[in-house]
């Protein structure tokens, strides 16, 4: 795939893109901070009645008995949620306005406002 890298200057997206053109954009996504495994995994969390009164939104169990006596790498746990490379394919260019020097696409893109994007043009086979 023929690339145009264009790195710290800006681009002409009318010479790159066509109106019609179907791309991939790559970018990070908005940080949501740390959350819980019942917002971060939709895990459904322990039942609401029964006597159950701390263990609403709670992993359970984590772990095996004495063999492997350890939690397993990968455990989906509590931690950062967002903030991860996201690549959204198949995004068709509405409109070019050459003279904002803007892209209007079909769907969302991943990031913050005024974040860095990647866009590649995808090869038609």
């Amino acid at each position: 795939m023929a690339a145009t890298q264009i790195s710290g200057e800006e681009a002409n997206l009318g010479e790159i893109f066509k109106e019609g053109d179907v791309i991939t954009v790559r970018g990070i996504s908005k940080g949501k901070g740390f959350a819980g495994v019942v917002k971060r995994y939709n895990f459904a969390g322990g039942p609401r009645t029964h006597g159950q009164s701390d263990r609403e939104r709670a992993p359970g169990s984590i772990g095996s008995t004495t063999t492997p006596g350890r939690v397993m790498k990968g455990k989906r746990m509590a931690g950062r949620k967002g903030r991860e490379r996201v690549t959204i394919k198949n995004l068709k260019i509405l409109q070019i306005d050459a003279e904002k020097n803007t892209l209007y696409l079909k769907g969302a893109v991943p990031g913050v406002k005024k974040g860095i994007l990647v866009l590649e043009k995808n090869e038609i086979s």
